[in-house]
């Protein structure tokens, strides 16, 4: 467990911040906005948990631990793990992801068209909980490349290969989350393509 005793410390007044190995960064580095966006979407997954039932509020809380877990790999860069425990995001997260979305996605009405955020508090929550972890997997990849020509040849590659894979897995949970707390799809709102393409 962590232990913060002390929330300020003026650090990073400048401008730049510690990665988890130690190693001082800009805040705009790609690896520190990579994991920056993985907890503005684990903020954004608290809001829709509050507007959650039950069954899927314990699911987005597990989501939620796991997420840590994945901040906690992105933060350490390979070279700075030698010798070190390092947290790393494992396959079996993203299994229960993909076992987590077949279960859901079983009891959903079927879908015939593209879906628009809304219908509930809920869905709309959880959708904009979805954009944001489709950005951090932008993110996590700018990141790849960023550092590819560097870690040429490396044993470890920049980011654990099971957090792109959580990431991408994380955002279709979300999705049919947000269709299933739209009474099972039944009260999801539809893209009409071009609807009101003769008022203008």
């Amino acid at each position: 467990m962590v232990r913060l005793t002390k929330i300020y410390t003026r650090g990073g007044d400048g401008g730049s911040t510690s990665l988890g190995d130690g190693t001082r960064v800009s805040k705009a580095f790609p690896r520190v906005a990579a994991y920056g966006a993985v907890d503005e979407a684990n903020a954004a997954i608290g809001i829709a948990r509050l507007h959650a039932d039950e069954r899927t509020a314990d699911v987005l809380g597990r989501i939620q631990n796991d997420l840590f877990d994945l901040g906690a790999d992105l933060c350490v860069p390979p070279s700075g793990a030698e010798g070190k425990p390092r947290i790393r995001v494992e396959q079996s997260q993203v299994d229960w992801l993909e076992q987590t979305i077949d279960a859901l996605n079983a009891e959903l009405a079927p879908l015939n068209s593209f879906v628009l955020p809304g219908g509930s508090a809920a869905s709309a929550f959880l959708h904009a909980a979805r954009t944001i972890v489709r950005r951090a997997e932008r993110l996590a990849v700018e990141l790849i490349e960023a550092e590819a020509e560097a870690r040429a040849g490396a044993p470890e590659p920049a980011v654990t290969p099971a957090v792109l894979a959580y990431l991408n897995r994380l955002s279709d949970l979300l999705f049919v989350m947000a269709r299933h707390a739209n009474d099972c799809g039944q009260r999801d709102v539809l893209w009409r393509p071009r609807a009101y393409a003769s008022e203008r």
